[in-house]
C-alpha cells in the first residue's frame, strides 16, 4: 500500500485514486475524478467510501451541494510549479466549509507540505520516490508567520498579544 501523510503522521493509504474514468469502480474506498462524480452522483453518493479529486481547472463550487457527504476530496498538482490547487483548497475550506479530509496528490514534494497545510490540506501523497518520514518533518519548518491562513491568525490580528519588538543599538 502507498504511504500517506495524514494528520501529522505517516500511515498506509487505504484509498485508490482513479486517474481515468472506469467502467466499474472497485468495492474498496475510491477517489474518482469530478466528471465521474457528476455523471453518477446518485449512485456514488449512496456509498460512504467514495471521494472526489479535482484537477486544477475544476471548479470546487460544483461540489457545493455534496460537500458534507464527501469523506475525502483530493486536489491534483500535476506539476510542482502549478499552484492553482492552493486556491482550490482555500475555497473548499473557507467558502464551502469542507470539514473532511483534504488531500494533496500529484507532484507533491517536501518543500510544499508546510504551505499546503496552511491553506487547509491535512493529507499528502508524495510523488514517487520521496520519503514520507523525511517530508513529515517539514510540517514543523516554521513556528509562526505573518500571513493569515486557513490554520492561523497573523500576529497583528491577535488580540492581547504584543508583536515582538526589534531592539536596535544606537
Amino acid at each position: 500500500m502507498p504511504q500517506l501523510i495524514k494528520s501529522g503522521a505517516v500511515t498506509e493509504d487505504r484509498w485508490t485514486l482513479l486517474r481515468e474514468p472506469a467502467a466499474a469502480l472497485p468495492s474498496s474506498p475510491v477517489i474518482v475524478p469530478l466528471a465521474t462524480w457528476l455523471g453518477a452522483r446518485a449512485e456514488l453518493a449512496s456509498r460512504a467510501d467514495v471521494g472526489v479529486w479535482l484537477a486544477p481547472t475544476d471548479d470546487p463550487a460544483l461540489l457545493a451541494a455534496d460537500i458534507a457527504a464527501l469523506p475525502v476530496i483530493a486536489v491534483d498538482f500535476p506539476r510542482f510549479a502549478d499552484g492553482r490547487g492552493y486556491s482550490i483548497a482555500r475555497l473548499l475550506r473557507d467558502r464551502h466549509e469542507y470539514k473532511g479530509e483534504l488531500r494533496a496528490v500529484g507532484d507533491i514534494a517536501r518543500d510544499q507540505l508546510y504551505f499546503l497545510h496552511q491553506v487547509g490540506f491535512d493529507a499528502f501523497v508524495l510523488r514517487e520516490g520521496k520519503d514520507a518520514q523525511d517530508a513529515l518533518a517539514s510540517l514543523r519548518d516554521f513556528t509562526d508567520g505573518y500571513q493569515a491562513t486557513a490554520r492561523r491568525t497573523p500576529w497583528f490580528r491577535r488580540s492581547g498579544v504584543a508583536a515582538p519588538v526589534a531592539v536596535t543599538e544606537s
